[in-house]
């Protein structure tokens, strides 16, 4: 006798099927795996790219900086600037600092004194308000901050003006006072100064502070002051980069050389080269050295200055 015959179901009968093989599966899922990274990639690359043409957009005007300034004036008009050939770096340095009586050493020294010193005091006054509108209630906090807020919109060129009226109301004008005081109060550290306050100094310290006998001015110096060590060093970073390129501020109080900042007087300079093209050679020259301050600052302070930047992103 013959076994029975197992009848078989129809086709497209929706008769359920037995387990998919592995290997199907594997394959499905490494389809989709690889299809889903596809956007990733493209993603990537394209910030990549995005990253890299800015990188240099930034990069080429300083390349250009390095090479033209140990170029003589020869050369700084010539097709083949970017060469690297006819360097004449130490010479361009030697004319740049006996340029008129070396006064570009003054404007540096100058420099260094407005931003230095502005940007230290400016970062203490700065933090000191934003850890008093943060840490204290009193009537009107909101609305006195709403206008340091507003103060922040206000261009500084548009301030120059009466600036000038008021400093020659007391006799400041052509002196160190005119623009070493106006750069003491930036309503932008103010602002920050409130975010790292509230970001760095726990309120339950300062209170235990006090509990331990120290007054206000001891819990801020001793206590909230050491906490905020990187707002500070944001701040000053801030406050040292606005002040060594302030230019327009400097033009409109000052008309005495031995005051000018570095920024005015390589400004003049630069005006006296249409003229005199042996000005070219120094301008470039001494724009490369006004640059150097700038990036020790940064490189030397960018660990406390990285750290500040996240202050108050996470809560």
């Amino acid at each position: 006798m013959s076994a029975p015959t197992t009848p078989r179901a129809p086709l497209g009968s929706g008769a359920p099927r037995g387990p998919r093989p592995r290997r199907t599966r594997r394959a499905a899922r490494a389809g989709h795996t690889a299809a889903s990274a596809r956007p990733r990639l493209l993603g990537r690359v394209a910030v990549n790219a995005v990253v890299g043409l800015s990188v240099l957009y930034t990069l080429l005007p300083v390349l250009w900086l390095l090479l033209a300034s140990a170029k003589n004036r020869g050369a700084l008009f010539r097709s083949d600037l970017l060469s690297l050939g006819d360097f004449s770096f130490a010479d361009n340095l030697a004319a740049l600092f006996a340029m008129e009586d070396g006064i570009y050493g003054r404007w540096y020294l100058n420099s260094l004194l407005y931003a230095v010193a502005g940007a230290a005091v400016s970062t203490m006054i700065s933090v000191a308000c934003g850890y008093a509108f943060d840490k204290y209630r009193f009537r009107g906090k909101e609305k006195l901050f709403g206008l340091v807020l507003a103060g922040v919109m206000v261009p500084p060129t548009v301030l120059a003006l009466p600036l000038y009226l008021m400093a020659s109301e007391v006799g400041m004008v052509n002196t160190f006072w005119s623009v070493f005081v106006p750069v003491l109060f930036n309503p932008f550290g103010v602002y920050l100064g409130r975010v790292f306050s509230q970001g760095y100094v726990p309120d339950e310290v300062l209170e235990a502070a006090r509990m331990d006998g120290a007054g206000e001015l001891a819990s801020y110096f001793r206590v909230a002051l050491r906490m905020l060590g990187p707002g500070l060093v944001t701040v000053f970073l801030f406050q040292l980069t606005a002040i060594w390129n302030n230019f327009f501020l400097p033009m409109v109080m000052l008309s005495d050389q031995k005051l000018f900042p570095v920024s005015l007087g390589l400004y003049v300079w630069n005006s006296a080269a249409v003229v005199t093209p042996d000005y070219y050679p120094v301008v470039i020259s001494g724009s490369l050295l006004a640059v150097l301050p700038l990036i020790a600052a940064f490189v030397l302070l960018q660990r406390h200055w990285r750290s500040g930047l996240t202050a108050g992103s996470v809560k």
